[in-house]
């Protein structure tokens, strides 16, 4: 299965707006099951197996048991970082269209280019390089 990004980063902004108390976890969770984990035009297992890469990529705290459910305790300080960098979705547009354009990308190397782009909007607007 390939690694879709824009995938990614809708499972990152579901899991962002869970409300998980400090400490806690959600219930556990099936792709196949759960609504929460339902994501228009993906499959469960689509699902499932992304975000089993985000717990590897320490993007996401959390674990899947053997059959499939996973139990979620928050976005990392990672996962928070990335998800800012391409919240915006123009901005995830052009990171989008800018790493297809370079012919490979990375996490990271999206990250920073989300980040770079909005770098160039904050000059845009305040006059500020940073």
């Amino acid at each position: 299965m390939k690694r879709d990004m824009d995938l990614i980063r809708e499972l990152l902004l579901r899991i962002e707006s869970f409300e998980i108390e400090p400490g806690g976890t959600t219930p556990s969770l099936r792709p196949a099951f759960d609504t929460e984990l339902q994501i228009d035009g993906y499959t469960p297992d689509q699902v499932d197996y992304h975000l089993n890469h985000l717990i590897d990529a320490r993007l996401v705290d959390g674990q899947c048991s053997a059959d499939h459910f996973f139990i979620l305790q928050r976005l990392t300080w990672a996962g928070h970082d990335f998800l800012d960098s391409v919240r915006d979705p123009e901005i995830w547009r052009q990171t989008k269209e800018g790493a297809k354009k370079a012919g490979g990308f990375t996490v990271e190397i999206l990250g920073d280019l989300a980040k770079g782009l909005i770098k160039t909007q904050i000059k845009k607007y305040t006059g500020v390089e940073l």
